[in-house]
């Protein structure tokens, strides 16, 4: 077979040679011309799967190494007959990291206490449910807005995105859908921006079109939003006046740990190991990290501790200082920039391969939901 991949899917030579030959080629450049004689087309998020890639040729099976679906036509592959895989879940420990980092950043940053706050959480999928547990653990008054699965389960838990759009925090872990009654791009306008509580802290880590980030650009400083940004709108142009005015900024990598990586090739592979009706043979390992022990700091608040402990595994700042790099650039020469940020992305380890030292008991209970280990 000849497999075309994604350069930068991880692993993906070692999980694929066995079927055939594999072709490593820039996303924005896998083209139709390139998928001749091609059999498997295996993308991420920035390549556009259609009718226009994959016409008169011979591929059977697609798949993303992607959470998100809304740059493959399914309807399209299903017409055809090609078999669709994605690897739904397999970052969701990542973005959840990602958000809480940048959460107590914040609250350190700006001396804001989680005491007596409230999350709204748009989207109670794979992500949201894992936010949901770990804002539960730090003490947060939980508010969920999820319409379809709201209907697919009768729950009562749910609120309207009127309410939950009241809370003190609002994070959103959405797919992109672009019409029906669910549809998500700018789930957050104009006047939805208007109604919501003033100083409050705003993250997006789903994806861009989600906000309207004109809107957004334009309320922003009037409403005292307190911003985190790791998706946006019209990707990899990036508004620049929003990103100034931004707290957190990053380049679309907050599912980007080496273990939400590896998870979507194997997904991937198991998938077309069931396509093909063999048994998946190969299995990723990983080293363990180096400084996998962090010793907290005593006599600080559990706000501070949290960020020291999160920051030592993640230093978003760093992710946030690359991405202010665009302002020294010429318009022209940004887009290619921040493509070159998340190719050339060091992944982050998730929390979970960390061992913590001198916690109160409290601390290492909220820890424990976090996935950290302890040392003695």
């Amino acid at each position: 077979m000849k497999i075309i991949c994604d350069e930068n899917i991880s692993f993906a030579e070692a999980a694929f040679t066995q079927f055939g030959k594999v072709e490593l080629l820039q996303g924005r450049k896998i083209n139709n011309a390139a998928l001749h004689k091609a059999d498997v087309l295996i993308v991420r998020s920035i390549t556009r799967v259609d009718k226009s890639l994959l016409e008169n040729t011979n591929i059977k099976f697609v798949g993303t190494a992607t959470i998100g679906t809304d740059h493959v036509d399914i309807n399209y592959l299903n017409k055809k007959n090609i078999k669709f895989a994605d690897a739904a879940g397999c970052n969701s420990d990542a973005v959840a990291e990602y958000l809480f980092t940048a959460l107590f950043r914040i609250l350190v940053d700006k001396n804001i206490s989680l005491k007596n706050k409230s999350i709204g959480i748009i989207g109670a999928g794979n992500i949201g449910s894992r936010v949901v547990k770990l804002a539960k653990a730090v003490g947060l008054e939980i508010i969920m807005n999820d319409p379809p699965l709201q209907r697919k389960t009768g729950s009562n838990r749910f609120s309207s995105l009127a309410e939950t759009l009241q809370a003190d925090i609002i994070t959103f872990h959405v797919p992109l859908t672009k019409d029906g009654k669910d549809k998500t791009i700018h789930l957050l306008d104009e006047k939805k921006i208007k109604s919501m509580k003033d100083g409050i802290i705003l993250i997006n880590a789903s994806r861009g079109p989600v906000i309207d980030n004109t809107a957004l650009s334009s309320l922003i400083d009037r409403k005292r939003l307190n911003v985190v940004l790791d998706v946006w709108e019209h990707e990899p142009e990036v508004n620049i006046t929003l990103l100034n005015q931004t707290l957190i900024a990053s380049p679309h990598i907050a599912g980007y740990s080496l273990e939400g990586k590896v998870n979507g090739t194997y997904l991937i592979y198991k998938n077309f190991c069931d396509f093909l009706g063999e048994a998946p043979t190969w299995q990723p390992t990983l080293a363990i990290p180096e400084n996998s022990l962090i010793e907290a700091e005593e006599n600080k608040s559990d706000e501070e501790t949290l960020d020291f402990i999160f920051s030592k595994v993640y230093q978003i700042r760093r992710d946030d200082k690359k991405m202010r790099h665009l302002n020294e650039l010429d318009a022209k020469l940004r887009p290619s920039y921040f493509d070159l940020m998340r190719k050339e992305y060091p992944y982050r380890r998730e929390f979970n391969n960390y061992l913590v030292k001198n916690t109160s008991k409290q601390l290492k209970k909220i820890l424990e939901a976090f996935r950290f280990k302890f040392a003695n």
